[in-house]
C-alpha cells in the first residue's frame, strides 16, 4: 500500500515540510533508507544521516532545527519515535487477517472454541481447553489439557503451552516459548540421590504480556507462576518457578529470574541479568546488564549494576579503582622494594 505525506501528517496530526503529495510504500533505517520509504529521527546520535537519506519521508521532532539542505520531505510531530510507532501499528493492522480451523488441526471433542479464530494446520488443543474469540494459533502450536487462552491473543509457531495454564487477552507469545514446564525441583535422598517435587502448579500470564520467541516460563511448585499485565519479555528469558513479575516490567534477552522471586511493577531489567531465587524487587528498579542480584532490593526506583549488583553510582566509582590496580599494584611493589632497601642500609 502506498500513502502520501499528507495522509501521513493528518493520520499522525504532523506538519508537511516539502512535498505532500509524496508517496512511500515502505519504512527503512534513515541510514540505509531508499527512495519510497519512509524514515525517522529521534536520536541525536543519528543527526548527521538527515543529510544525506534517501528516504522520501523523515518524521522529525517539532523543536528538531534543520541546519542544512535535506532532500526528503519532513513531517514534524511532537515524538518521532512514537508517530513511527503508530505507522508500524497502521502496517501491521493492515496485514490480511487470518481465520478459520483447518483440516489438519487436531481439536479435542471437549475443547472449547470461541468465534473468528485461526488454528492453523498441525495445531493440537488438548481436553477442556476453552479458546476464546480472535485468538490465532500458528503451525505447531500445542496447546495441553485445560488451558484458557482469553480473546485476541496470538500463539506464533511451536509455541508450547501446559496443562492447567492461563493466558490472558491481547498477548503476543513468539516462536518456540514454553509456557508451562515443571519448574527446577528436586531433593536429595540419603543416599543424596535426587527426586523429582511435582510442580502442581500452573503459571498464569494476564491481559497485554509479550513473550519472545524460546523463552521458558516455568509452572509453580504449588499456586501460580505470575506474569502480570502489561510485562514485555525479550527472546531467551528463564523464569522458574513461583517467580511473579510486576505490571508494565520489562526483561531484555537471556535475563533469567530463579524460583520464588518477585519483580515489582515498572522494572527494567536488561540483558544478561541474573537474579536470586526467594528474593523481592521492589517497583521501578532498573537492573543492568549482566548484573548478577544476589538479594532483595527494597528502594523503589533504585539502578543497580554488577555482580554482586549494587547502587550503580557506587559501581562507577569501585570501577575507576578497578581499572587502576594494575599502577597501584606496580606502586606498592616499588615502595615495597624502597623499604627493603631502607632496611638492608641500616
Amino acid at each position: 500500500m502506498e500513502f502520501t505525506a499528507k495522509a501521513i501528517a493528518e493520520f499522525l496530526t504532523g506538519e508537511v515540510v516539502g512535498n505532500p503529495k509524496i508517496k512511500v510504500n515502505n519504512v527503512a533505517k534513515i541510514e540505509d533508507a531508499k527512495s519510497g520509504t519512509l524514515a525517522f529521527l529521534a536520536n541525536p546520535k543519528y543527526n548527521k544521516y538527515l543529510y544525506t537519506t534517501e528516504a522520501s519521508i523523515v518524521l522529525i521532532n517539532k523543536d528538531f532545527v534543520v541546519e542544512n539542505k535535506v532532500a526528503a520531505t519532513l513531517i514534524k510531530v511532537e515524538n518521532a519515535y512514537e508517530s513511527f510507532a503508530k505507522l508500524l501499528e497502521l502496517a501491521e493492522q493492515s496485514r490480511p487477517v487470518k481465520q478459520g480451523i483447518s483440516s489438519l488441526a487436531f481439536i479435542e471433542e471437549s475443547a472449547k472454541i470461541g468465534d473468528g479464530v485461526y488454528i492453523a494446520p498441525f495445531v493440537y488443543i488438548g481436553e477442556n481447553c476453552v479458546i476464546e474469540d480472535n485468538v490465532k494459533l500458528f503451525p505447531q502450536v500445542f496447546i495441553d489439557d485445560n488451558v484458557s487462552i482469553k480473546k485476541n491473543t496470538t500463539l506464533n509457531s511451536g509455541v508450547k503451552v501446559y496443562h492447567e495454564c492461563i493466558i490472558g487477552e491481547n498477548c503476543i507469545i513468539h516462536a518456540g516459548a514454553v509456557i508451562g514446564s515443571d519448574g527446577f525441583g528436586f531433593a536429595p535422598d540419603e543416599n543424596n540421590v535426587y527426586r523429582k517435587i511435582p510442580q502442581l502448579g500452573n503459571v498464569v500470564i494476564e491481559d497485554n504480556v509479550e513473550i519472545g520467541s524460546n523463552s521458558t516460563i516455568d509452572r509453580a511448585t504449588m499456586g501460580s507462576s505470575f506474569i502480570k499485565k502489561g510485562a514485555k519479555l525479550d527472546n531467551l528469558i528463564q523464569l522458574g518457578h513461583n517467580v511473579q513479575i510486576g505490571e508494565n516490567t520489562v526483561m531484555a534477552a537471556q535475563s533469567g529470574v530463579a524460583g520464588s522471586t518477585r519483580i515489582g511493577k515498572n522494572c527494567q531489567i536488561a540483558g544478561q541479568a541474573g537474579i536470586a531465587p526467594h528474593i523481592q524487587i521492589a517497583d521501578g528498579v532498573i537492573i543492568a546488564p549482566q548484573s548478577g542480584v544476589p538479594n532483595t532490593i527494597k528502594e523503589e526506583n533504585s539502578v543497580v549494576m554488577g555482580t554482586p549488583s549494587f547502587n550503580i553510582r557506587e559501581f562507577q566509582r569501585s570501577f575507576i579503582v578497578y581499572k587502576q590496580l594494575p599502577d597501584l599494584y606496580k606502586r606498592v611493589k616499588q615502595l615495597e622494594n624502597e623499604l627493603n632497601k631502607m632496611k638492608g642500609s641500616e
